[in-house]
Order: structure tokens, then sequence, then C-alpha cells
């Protein structure tokens, strides 16, 4: 049994800088400052859709799929991290124009929200980030070996994998993750799947996201946008994630306050990095008493 939504959501594709790109909205469509839900990497703006259902009252919500991914129209080639950035900004520059926004993000979505709260400070009322926290630092002696790798890549491209169904893709999404029900597995097989020409489904992404980056993460450049953060964060951490583990000092408390001011750090014992997926209940309740307790208008 597939995952009923109880807050019916609203598909729209609008042009931002030139490209088609799908938005998911909930809650009233004539906010001047809507909140504005960003997703992770592989995943889609539908399956916020358990976090919406969750929600004690009614908000006005826009959630875009990132270029590639989903509905949105995929590039003739690379990805660009930067891009997103900018994409965020059309996208604000078209449904908020006139007011800062409150952005919510998830794991790559958490990042581009953080970044850019950083890069324009006065356009970000307010932050929630779930699990958005940078990756591993890198050194410059991995370049030679990180080229190499993306060159192989361009002349043998990764692809993702075929599902015979949907119930399979689902089947394979609990695999991976035990703590996602039966029913919401089956919503985002639904959301994340694609029928192919000769029968069954693959991850309805461009399979260019999986080619390796070139560029290596640069950890320092992540630190000095998350310094000029004048807005209230809050970062929601999963205590089964392995972030933690992985990112050691570079992902402990004590870490985070010395970057970003206004910073509230919550961790949620029995979920992991899918959090949104695995208890929904749970990021609702700390995400609203965020929102009340750092009302717009006393900024």
């Amino acid at each position: 049994m597939q995952y009923q939504p109880r807050r019916r959501p609203r598909h729209e594709t609008v042009e931002l800088r030139g490209r088609p790109v799908h938005v998911t909205r909930w809650g009233p469509a004539d906010d001047p400052s809507p909140l504005v839900f960003l997703h992770g990497w592989l995943d889609t703006s539908d399956t916020f859709q358990f976090l919406v259902d969750e929600f004690a009252r009614e908000h006005s919500i826009v959630a875009p799929d990132w270029r590639g991914f989903g509905r949105s129209a995929w590039n003739r080639g690379p990805y660009w991290f930067p891009d997103y950035l900018a994409d965020l900004e059309a996208l604000l520059e078209r449904f908020a124009p006139d007011a800062p926004v409150t952005l919510l993000g998830h794991s790559m979505g958490g990042n581009v929200a953080s970044l850019y709260a950083g890069i324009r400070p006065s356009r970000v009322a307010r932050i929630v980030n779930l699990e958005g926290v940078g990756m591993r630092r890198t050194e410059p002696a991995q370049a030679p070996e990180r080229y190499a790798r993306w060159l192989d890549e361009l002349k043998d491209p990764p692809a993702f994998g075929r599902y015979e169904s949907l119930d399979a893709f689902a089947r394979m999404l609990q695999k991976k993750n035990p703590r996602l029900t039966a029913e919401r597995a089956a919503f985002v097989a639904q959301c994340w799947a694609a029928p192919l020409d000769g029968g069954g489904f693959a991850v309805a992404h461009d399979p260019a996201h999986i080619v390796v980056n070139p560029v290596l993460y640069r950890r320092e450049e992540a630190e000095a946008c998350w310094s000029r953060i004048e807005a209230p964060t809050l970062l929601v951490l999963g205590g089964r994630s392995d972030y933690r583990e992985r990112l050691g000092p570079d992902c402990t408390d004590e870490y985070f306050h010395r970057l970003i001011r206004h910073l509230r750090i919550e961790t949620l014992p029995g979920a992991g990095h899918m959090m949104h997926h695995e208890d929904p209940a749970a990021v609702a309740a700390l995400v609203e008493d965020f929102l009340d307790a750092t009302p717009v208008s006393a900024r």
C-alpha cells in the first residue's frame, strides 16, 4: 500500500535561467515570503510530502526539483555546483522578490541553503538545515587521481540500475534504509523512478550526477560562507547517521558554533540521514518550534 498525502500538493513548471524547473507547492499561493524547501542529492521535491503532512498548521511552501533531478530539465553536460546557488537566487526572485525567506534544506539542499545565506545574508531570514554539513576535507595532492577518475568516467559513464517494477524499486529503497516504512518507500519509488523504453524503471535523474566531480571539495570556502550567516539557524542531525563519524572534528557541536553565530543544534536519536523520510513527525515538531521561536517580524 502506498502512502496517501494529507495535504494536497500542487505542481507547476516555471522557467528559471532559461530552463524548465519543476516546482511542488503546498499551502497558500499568495504568501510574499513562502518557506523554500530544497531537496538533497538524488531526491526530489515531492518527498517533502511526509514532512508537510506532519506540520501542526498549514504553511506556504515552494520546493523546486534541482536541475537534472526529478522533473526538471537536464544539463547537456556536467553539473557545476555554483549553478545551484544561481538557480536558488532565480527561484527567490520569482517567488519572493521583496522579502527575506526561510530556507529549509536537506543534505545537498542544506549545503546550498547555508552557502547562499552567507553569500546573500539579506535575502535569508531563517535556515533549517537537515544534515547539510559539507563533505570531507580534501588536499591538493588528491587532484591528479581525481582528474584521472573523471576522465575515465567520461569515457565509460556510470549508469543507474534497472528495476523490473516500482515494487522492486521500493524494496531496494527499504533494503538501503530499513527505517523507511513500506508505505513511504512505495511513495518515494513513484517520485524517484521513471519508466524505461524497454520496460522496467530507473532513477529519474540525469546519470551525469554520478560522474565524479573533477573539482575537489574545498571546505575552507564553505566555512568562509557559513561564517557570514546572519540568519537564525537550526541544524538537525540524525543520531543514526554516519556524518558525525565521517567528518570527525568537522561535525561537532563546538565546530558549528564557532562558525555560525545564531545557531541551535538538535539531534534526533532514532533517525538517520534521511530523517524527513524516516521520522517526519519529529522533524516537523522541531521545525515549527524553531519557526515560532524566531519570527521573521522580530528581525
